[in-house]
Formats: C-alpha cells, sequence, structure tokens
C-alpha cells in the first residue's frame, strides 16, 4: 500500500479506456466492479454527474491514488475545496465491491442540478456510452447463453458469429440463487480466470439481451470488462453480472 494514499471512485471519463484516465494511468486499481449509492446524469458537455441519493446505483471503478494524483483529480474536477464555489464537490462515500465495501473520496456535482440534462438510468456511464455502437465483442461464461432459450425466442441467427475463446483474468465463476438462463452463473471480482466463448453481436442482439427479463427486473446488469484473446488485451468486451451477489 502506498503511504498516504486514498481510495477514489471514478465513475465517467476516469475509468479505464476512457478519455481522462491518463490521469490514472500509474495507479493501483483496486476494483474494476463497484457502485455507490447515487444517481447519474448526462451533463451534455462530454462527461457525467453524479448526485447524493440512496435511491439508485452508479457504477465505476476503485483507485488507490497518491496525494499528487488525488491533487491533479481536484484539479480535473475544479475542485478547490470544502466551501469554495467548486464543480464537483469531493465527499468520502461507501463503495461497495465484490470483496466488500470500502470508505472511498467520490466527486459529485455541485452546481445547479436543473443544469443537468439526461438521466442515465443504469448508473453506468460506459454501458451508456457504448451501447450507441452498431456491434460489440460479447463475452459468454456458463449457461449464459442457452442455445435452447434462443431458439424459443427465435434468435438464435444472431449468435452465430463466435470469435474465439477469452480469458477474464481476476475473476472466478460463482453460483447465485438467480438464473439468467434456468443456470445460475455469475462472475465475481475476488481473483483467478473466467474462460468463455466470445461473439461478435449486432445492434439487435445486443438489445435482444437488455431486454430480457432478467435484466428488465435488476437481476443482472450489463458491464464491460478487458478480456485476453490469443495472447492479447482486447478492451471494452461486454458481458453480464448479477447485480445481487447471493452466494
Amino acid at each position: 500500500m502506498k503511504k498516504d494514499s486514498s481510495l477514489v471512485f471514478v465513475y465517467g471519463t476516469l475509468r479505464r479506456h476512457e478519455t481522462n484516465f491518463h490521469f490514472l494511468k500509474n495507479a493501483e486499481r483496486v476494483a474494476a466492479q463497484c457502485w455507490t449509492y447515487g444517481q447519474l446524469f448526462n451533463t451534455g458537455e462530454g462527461y457525467p454527474a453524479m448526485i447524493e441519493s440512496m435511491t439508485e446505483r452508479v457504477y465505476g471503478e476503485l483507485y488507490r491514488v497518491t496525494p499528487n494524483e488525488l491533487k491533479a483529480l481536484d484539479q480535473l474536477e475544479d475542485y478547490y475545496g470544502e466551501g469554495c464555489h467548486n464543480l464537483y464537490d469531493r465527499i468520502r462515500q461507501t463503495v461497495y465491491t465484490d470483496r466488500g465495501k470500502v470508505e472511498a473520496f467520490v466527486y459529485v456535482w455541485a452546481q445547479d442540478n436543473n443544469s443537468l440534462k439526461e438521466h442515465i438510468v443504469s448508473g453506468d456511464w460506459k454501458c451508456y456510452r457504448l451501447f450507441g455502437k452498431h456491434e460489440h465483442l460479447f463475452f459468454t461464461y456458463g449457461s449464459v447463453i442457452n442455445s435452447e432459450r434462443l431458439k424459443e425466442d427465435d434468435v438464435e441467427h444472431l449468435f452465430q458469429s463466435v470469435n474465439g475463446r477469452g480469458l477474464l483474468h481476476g475473476y472466478s465463476l460463482s453460483f447465485t440463487q438467480q438464473s439468467f438462463d434456468g443456470g445460475m452463473d455469475d462472475i465475481v471480482e475476488i481473483g483467478g480466470c473466467v474462460e468463455g466463448n466470445v461473439y461478435l453481436l449486432s445492434r439487435e442482439a445486443v438489445d435482444y439481451l437488455r431486454d430480457r427479463e432478467e435484466v428488465k427486473q435488476g437481476m443482472y446488469r450489463p458491464t464491460f470488462v478487458d478480456l485476453e484473446m490469443d495472447g492479447q488485451i482486447v478492451p471494452d468486451v461486454l458481458t453480464f453480472v448479477v447485480v445481487k451477489k447471493e452466494v
């Protein structure tokens, strides 16, 4: 652990592969899958803003930063200190990871909430931004894709393009009380490695997955992960994980 380090939860352009990630390129990523209570909005300026709330979740990543890295983040977020005219305030809040909960800094909107644009209901800026693409690589593990279910829904033709096998490092396959296709599969970020198939999906296929009852009812949520394929790291591959980790 770095001396005088701080934990920071990031949910927008500071996330890996996003436009401001270079501020955290040397920081330790403690968790890629984590969340905190809040509401997420599009500012209309190319970045999101979180406001405090106990009714919704905001998803993001958790980093351990040095004092100099924290100072750089403060400058980026136009945070000048408590009681100042800040664009974002920096507060401490509980962040939930697959290993447990921690206290971390979070940057929350400090201006008039009426200036915010679209409410991002999913609470995930990366999903909000990337779902505009025409096609996605999709990582499936266990029984997440069930051929019988695809036949019943007459969408089997949308899932024919298999790009190969992928390795998801840092995760383990788990079994929960909730199911995606009659199975009980989930991945949790507790170390290990999960292997699965990688599909190339059209927007129609992705929309089908997002519209299934398991997702609509909040049992599962989409997320993006980095996979190893043929010895290369492929960024931002779509997959689904259980929302409430009931092992």
